[in-house]
């Protein structure tokens, strides 16, 4: 199955982890850019007036993205790969799913996080998504390769 990694990463830590599922995957890899990169400043969630607050305040709110995916429809598996933002997706990533047509796919999160789970993002992205084939995701703060093998077997990837 021709298999995409997309991911977006504010710090560097989502990206690690999803250059490492790529390499395991043997996927390819897209990394979901803002079209205006996010500053320190913007990252400071205990600032109620920082760019990242004010967006995760409303989830409506779809930053818009830098660059565009070629042959998005030639791949049938797409993992989504994200630091957790107030208990969910970042809004970029709805950005992200609203321009491609993803409908039949499957699609599988994983996300890093400094204390959240995975489960309440994934429903929220299930609930927002309902057309796409949702596959259980993962938290990948420290990227095990065993366990990640052991995952892509589960998941029927690889």
């Amino acid at each position: 199955m021709k298999t995409l990694v997309a991911f977006f990463s504010a710090s560097g830590v989502t990206e690690h982890a999803a250059r490492e599922l790529a390499r395991l995957a043997h996927a390819d890899l897209y990394q979901i850019l803002p079209q205006t990169p996010y500053t320190r400043a913007d990252l400071d969630w205990t600032n109620s007036h920082s760019r990242s607050t004010v967006e995760m305040k409303d989830l409506s709110f779809r930053p818009p993205i830098a660059g565009h995916l070629d042959n998005a429809e030639a791949y049938e598996v797409i993992f989504v790969g994200f630091p957790i933002w107030w208990y969910t997706a970042p809004t970029i990533i709805n950005t992200f799913l609203d321009t491609y047509n993803f409908a039949g796919k499957i699609v599988v999160p994983f996300a890093t996080s400094g204390g959240s789970s995975i489960d309440k993002t994934q429903g929220d992205l299930k609930r927002s998504y309902s057309a796409l084939d949702w596959r259980p995701g993962r938290l990948l703060n420290r990227v095990n390769p065993k366990e990640v093998e052991v995952w892509l077997k589960e998941l029927g990837i690889v």
